[in-house]
């Protein structure tokens, strides 16, 4: 379990190759379960069982999105907003990395 300064924490799973696994991120107002596994396994779809990282960035893009368009409007908001799309981008062209190299739902590097 780790602890951050503004109280929000983490249990994070790892399977018996030390691969991640899942697991629970949480603090004041949210809780998030982690999907445990890959949502497309040698070619197979598999149940999503949690949330994948992409869909909190989006969630938090939404959040900031209502004040950008409200009178809240600020630098600090569409500069957030940015970095996180960058964010999201990053973890798309890591996945189209790995499809590319057929590694993609793969417990592979």
């Amino acid at each position: 379990m780790t602890e951050k300064e503004d109280k929000t924490f983490g249990f994070h799973h790892k399977n018996s190759n030390g691969d991640p696994s899942g697991g629970c991120s949480w603090g004041p107002g949210f809780t998030i379960s982690w999907q445990s596994c890959p949502k497309k396994m040698d070619g197979v779809e598999r149940l999503q069982n949690g949330a994948d990282i992409e869909d909190v960035i989006d969630a938090c893009i939404g959040r900031l999105e209502v004040f950008q368009h409200s009178r809240f409007e600020s630098e600090y908001n569409r500069l957030a907003i940015e970095h996180l799309m960058e964010a999201r981008n990053q973890l798309f062209n890591r996945t189209k990395d790995r499809e590319s190299r057929g590694v993609e739902g793969k417990y592979e590097v």
